[in-house]
């Protein structure tokens, strides 16, 4: 039988029966990717070969999504940045890959239609693996055009993985007067337990909403029961697979979006709609490092970066936030050579103090900051983003100390 990739076959062997699209093999072997998720290889001698379909999953290359509008719909509009919800399979490789633009999502869950009139563009389009902060700067100015271009709410299609970096950058960047919605699957949309259709409609119901925050959403349990409505700054991806993989940390969620009924219920204070004017301030400095401690970890690694022009420095540290007594005379280096330490803990939730033990103690007098109850990666962002706007040492220390937008929580309940 003449197969070509992307066709899908019924193999019968040995009692067995496999059901699945063609993928490409380097053996005289048949793979298939089945709809579990999983690629099986069979040796076709012996076996019954049924072509159930021809392949329909072909690149539509240059193709454009047209939608009808409806004039009493919002508007809103789609980045796509690539990731798994903008995600299908690759005949090349046989693995998933990120293919898919804006249009794409829309063609495959019309139901979005129906909530909003959707209009998008793929800003890039890269794994989120690949992401960079300079990215960040240039998703920020695009998120602000199409904003100032009259759009009522905006959703970025990112991968998972990074999701938390992006999205926490994009909140210091923009103070936004309407909705702003990162929103990614953990399974491809081939897979039947993908939860890329109800996350994207669950987060364009947030884009037209009165939430006017940048904000992730995404699967709240492994039911499709609600997708949770989390800051940006306060969220992260706590598995490599489950569906229920993203949690706020050190606070709860905003709210959550019930399925399938769109009912958005709100448990936390947020910015309202239009209680603003669109800022953008995209500027960063993209030299900054995040040092994670270890045990008999030498300080030469804090050396590295401060000999290598690094502008600041975030230390993942222990529990309030301590390092080996060993680093404290290169903290205190980094600090008097302009370079900003800031202190945070590998324990996520909970805060920094370092006024309990005489290392925390040696640290603050070194100079270094204290992070809060920051998480790492947000700490490093925000670093990021303070040295874009000032290099006084001064307000560096104050604008780290402050809650900008949800990063810092005002006081511990747990």
């Amino acid at each position: 039988m003449d197969l070509e990739q992307g066709d899908r076959i019924r193999i019968e062997k040995n009692d067995e029966v496999y059901e699945g699209v063609v993928m490409p093999s380097t053996t005289k072997h048949v793979v298939i990717k089945m709809v579990s998720g999983y690629n099986a290889g069979i040796d076709p001698d012996g076996a019954t070969i049924t072509l159930l379909g021809k392949n329909k999953m072909k690149t539509r290359a240059g193709t454009t999504h047209k939608t009808k509008r409806k004039n009493d719909l919002p508007k809103v509009s789609i980045l796509s940045t690539g990731g798994t919800i903008a995600s299908k399979i690759d005949y090349r490789t046989g693995a998933v890959t990120a293919q898919f633009s804006a249009d794409d999502i829309v063609n495959a869950i019309p139901e979005l239609t129906s909530i909003a009139n959707i209009s998008g563009k793929a800003i890039y389009n890269v794994l989120s693996e690949n992401m960079k902060a300079e990215y960040w700067i240039e998703l920020a100015g695009a998120i602000a055009e199409e904003i100032n271009n009259g759009a009522d709410g905006i959703i970025v299609a990112h991968g998972t993985d990074t999701m938390m970096y992006s999205a926490a950058a994009l909140a210091f960047m923009l103070k936004t007067p309407v909705p702003i919605v990162f929103v990614g699957s953990q399974r491809s949309a081939d897979r039947p337990s993908s939860d890329n259709a109800m996350n994207a409609i669950a987060a364009v119901r947030v884009a037209v909403s009165d939430i006017a925050e940048v904000c992730v959403v995404m699967h709240s349990t492994t039911s499709d029961d609600h997708c949770d409505i989390h800051y940006a700054t306060k969220v992260r991806k706590m598995h490599t697979s489950r569906r229920d993989a993203f949690h706020s940390i050190n606070s709860t969620p905003i709210g959550h979006v019930e399925h399938p009924d769109g009912k958005i219920v709100t448990t936390l204070d947020h910015a309202k709609r239009g209680n603003c004017e669109l800022q953008l301030a995209n500027t960063l400095q993209l030299d900054c490092a995040l040092v994670k401690y270890t045990p008999g970890a030498s300080s030469d690694i804090l050396s590295y970066y401060i000999d290598s022009g690094y502008k600041g420095i975030v230390i993942e540290g222990t529990g309030l936030g301590h390092v080996s007594t060993d680093w404290i005379p290169t903290i205190k280096h980094a600090v008097q050579s302009g370079i900003p330490v800031i202190m945070t803990s590998q324990c996520l939730s909970g805060r920094i103090c370092d006024r309990v033990y005489d290392t925390g103690k040696d640290i603050m007098e070194a100079g270094a900051i204290e992070g809060e109850d920051m998480l790492p990666e947000v700490a490093l962002v925000k670093l990021m983003w303070i040295l874009g706007q000032t290099q006084d040492m001064n307000e560096i220390r104050k604008l780290m100390e402050t809650n900008i937008c949800h990063e810092i929580t005002e006081r511990s309940l747990q």
